[in-house]
């Protein structure tokens, strides 16, 4: 869990504000995950969510103090753009940024509560299909569907994801899952309070690409 466990999310204030800078820190090291999957089927979504990293990146790099936290971001963007916000700037980056790490957020937790398919318990499609049907799947239209199902023939075993989310180190599944666990706990109040950030400003998109 080396990958995941050094940068961790940090815990959110009572306001449950996104410091901005904190935020671009630790989700910068999130697009290795999808090399853990194994499949370059899955190289779309990670240059997906590089490419929005980096836009949001270059925003708050413009000014700092301004755009403090992600819900500065949204709030300037707003006024700035008018009639084509939200589906502009850093907004409509952040938007498709939170998808993709809900789908991540989702396939670990489905790993971390043991759901698994009984006939092929060391396969873990199941919980790469459950996050991206939840996640992603409304958002995708009928080629970038087939991609994905295409990549799921290529998905690894647990027991070599897992490996691969250690960084080749021995660590026993339990231990593991144990880890997992501990970095969904900040990971994904995170995402949530970024998902709500979107439904109170009535900033959610629903369109397919």
């Amino acid at each position: 869990m080396a990958l995941l466990m050094d940068h961790q999310f940090v815990p959110l204030p009572e306001s449950k504000e996104v410091a901005t800078k904190t935020f671009l820190d630790s989700v910068s090291y999130i697009p290795p995950f999808f090399d853990c999957l194994g499949s370059k089927v899955f190289g779309p979504v990670k240059s997906d969510i590089s490419g929005n990293i980096t836009k949001i990146k270059a925003i708050y790099d413009s000014d700092p103090e301004k755009y403090g936290t992600l819900q500065d971001i949204l709030m300037t963007e707003k006024v700035k753009y008018g009639a084509e916000w939200p589906k502009a700037g850093a907004t409509l980056a952040l938007m498709w940024l939170k998808r993709g790490l809900r789908f991540i957020q989702l396939m670990l937790q489905s790993l971390a509560d043991g759901e698994k398919d009984e006939n092929n318990p060391n396969l873990i499609r199941f919980n790469i299909t459950k996050a991206y049907e939840q996640a992603l799947k409304r958002y995708h239209g009928w080629l970038v569907q087939k991609i994905f199902k295409a990549a799921l023939i290529a998905a690894p075993y647990k027991s070599d994801f897992l490996k691969a989310l250690s960084k080749g180190e021995e660590v026993t599944e339990e231990d593991c899952l144990a880890q997992v666990r501990q970095f969904l706990v900040n990971f994904t109040a995170t995402i949530d309070a970024i998902f709500e950030m979107f439904i109170a400003l009535n900033a959610e998109l629903d369109y397919s690409v």
